[in-house]
């Protein structure tokens, strides 16, 4: 093969990549390609080639001038547009629709504060491609601030599309409440209160999650750091009823939330809305004074329905779980004891000789400390004097408590025919799958804790790109159990259980699986953050190649390509 420049009479020659072979005496021609279009510098190249010249040095032939990490962002965006959530958001493509992706993937990403983010948008100091794989030229942490209240004007809308993909008529809605701690002091949310984070000095806020059965989360909605669990649940049923439309529903909450006042005063008088929940200890001790509750409903089954007056209209479900009764018992136990180790000190120091503690008040604080660390102070009988006092146990009380141990009881209004009483303990359970949303939420995954902002609205539109970044993990989550350690065959779990009172069982396959560290096909099993970690290593890199610039992606392991294979869309 050969170059060659034909005259062309009054037109520019033309320039022909030819293939010559003789036959006999002849010398035939066969013209491959017009390269005429071709730049010179190219056309030079090829020529050179074909004579066995070398064209550059092999050091110079190839240069890598950047390196981005790109699997891991290429993952969650795809999932992202798999579910259409950038559509949810809002249907026109814009800028501040774009950086909302970008903190929302972040989230799930690597967590940090927005001025962190801005830098990694930066191409200059990019840590990934997703700032690029998005499109989107520098922004700083101003940027981001409008677009998170560009984002938030969009809550009601995007809460209520994810409620019409997610929510049924009459399907069970789950929800409960968390709160997390600030950093600073000026936030108008942001209270003092009941600290699930233990850390009572710091502000807080309340938040709610609403999800379906499953654990997907639909709505999410700040409250001051002060506010009583139950007093967010009448906002949640006017959301559901109102903004989402929904005539027939059962709403799932636990004892601490759906209390007696709000079912009576926001919950009963929703037609159409029915509830389930669980009662408190001291009406669970109730109803074993009054002889409703014995040991002896459990002889057969570990579930049994009974009624109660107090109850009128009303299912009362109990059971009885005998692995729950033995960790109470275990923790009972402890405490108990810890309790009797501290108050030893308190008496002691009531009789030493030096600086003895003295005063009916001094040794009473000294007291109540102890007894509201450790939440025993029902167990004991205690007896204060000026210079000394004595403790022991209240054995009545504890052997009282003890005999319901393992026991609780399940209220609800949803009638025997729409749900069985093993149906109905089934939806009070799930409520674990909303606690495993507050867990990621909080400190595995998305870490929404400390806040550092400042204004209201910015702490809720904070919170929502956190429950979207969940809904996004929460789907990927799902679609990759099979490489996770997460249980990829729940329903072979749910089969193996005895009762739905007994503790979940995970499947055979899970168990292998967990044994071995290794799927089916022997690739290994991951943790999701540690699978993040891993695709991380699918690079986007931008190469030099004699003088041109082209743009060329990581081979995938077979594990990386089994993540994509499994989220149903190609490694772009």
């Amino acid at each position: 093969m050969y170059v060659e420049t034909v005259p062309n009479r009054n037109s520019p020659p033309a320039i022909l990549l030819r293939e010559a072979s003789r036959e006999g005496k002849k010398i035939r021609k066969r013209t491959l390609a017009n390269l005429s279009a071709w730049p010179a510098n190219q056309i030079d190249a090829l020529r050179r080639l074909l004579k066995g010249e070398a064209l550059v040095p092999a050091s110079d032939a190839l240069h890598i001038t950047r390196s981005l990490p790109h699997g891991h962002v290429a993952a969650v965006l795809g999932t992202m547009q798999r579910l259409g959530l950038d559509k949810t958001i809002d249907s026109v493509s814009s800028r501040p629709r774009s950086l909302a992706l970008a903190m929302i993937a972040a989230r799930i990403l690597e967590p940090r504060s927005k001025l962190a983010l801005a830098r990694g948008l930066d191409p200059q100091t990019a840590a990934s491609s997703l700032a690029e794989t998005l499109a989107l030229a520098v922004a700083d942490e101003d940027d981001l601030y409008a677009a998170m209240d560009w984002l938030l004007e969009r809550q009601s809308r995007i809460e209520k599309r994810l409620a019409e993909q997610h929510l049924a008529e009459g399907a069970a809605v789950l929800y409960d409440v968390s709160s997390t701690y600030f950093e600073g002091r000026h936030c108008p949310l942001a209270k003092l209160g009941h600290s699930r984070d233990e850390r009572s000095g710091n502000l807080q806020i309340v938040f709610g999650l609403l999800t379906n059965s499953e654990g997907c989360p639909v709505a999410v909605e700040v409250f001051e750091g002060n506010t009583a669990d139950p007093k967010t649940v009448a906002a949640q049923v006017q959301k559901l009823r109102q903004r989402f439309g929904l005539r027939q529903l059962v709403l799932v909450g636990d004892r601490g939330m759906l209390t007696s006042a709000r079912l009576r005063e926001d919950v009963k008088t929703a037609e159409g809305l029915d509830w389930i929940t669980a009662l408190r200890s001291p009406q669970i001790q109730k109803l074993a004074a009054a002889g409703v509750l014995q040991l002896s409903l459990f002889d057969e089954k570990d579930l049994a329905e009974i009624t109660h007056p107090d109850y009128p209209g009303e299912r009362l479900i109990a059971c009885r779980n005998p692995l729950l009764a033995a960790q109470r018992a275990r923790k009972r136990e402890d405490l108990l004891a810890a309790t009797e180790k501290e108050l030893a000190k308190v008496q002691a120091a009531t009789r030493r000789s030096k600086r003895a503690l003295r005063g009916e008040a001094a040794i009473g604080l000294a007291v109540g400390r102890v007894l509201g660390r450790y939440k025993m102070a029902k167990h004991f009988q205690i007896s204060i004097a000026e210079e000394q006092f004595c403790y022991q146990r209240h054995q009545a009380h504890i052997a009282a408590e003890a005999a319901l141990d393992g026991i609780y009881v399940v209220r609800t209004s949803v009638p025997a025919a729409s749900a069985s009483a093993e149906q109905t303990v089934r939806y009070y359970k799930e409520l674990s799958n909303v606690e495993r949303a507050f867990r990621s939420l909080k400190s595995v995954d998305l870490k929404v804790r400390p806040i550092y902002h400042h204004l209201a609205d910015r702490v809720r539109a904070h919170v929502l790109l956190c429950m979207l970044a969940w809904y996004v993990e929460w789907h990927m989550r799902q679609a990759l159990a099979p490489i996770l350690f997460d249980d990829h065959q729940p329903a072979a779990g749910e089969s193996m259980r005895k009762s739905i009172v007994a503790p979940a069982q995970r499947s055979a396959a899970a168990l292998v699986k967990a044994h071995r560290k290794r799927t089916e096909d022997d690739l290994p099993v991951h943790s999701f953050q540690t699978l993040l970690a891993d695709l991380r290593t699918i690079a986007r890199n931008t190469v030099s190649v004699a003088g041109a610039i082209i743009t060329i992606t990581t081979t995938p392991t077979p594990l990386q390509q089994r993540v994509f294979d499994l989220l149903n869309f190609p490694l772009r």
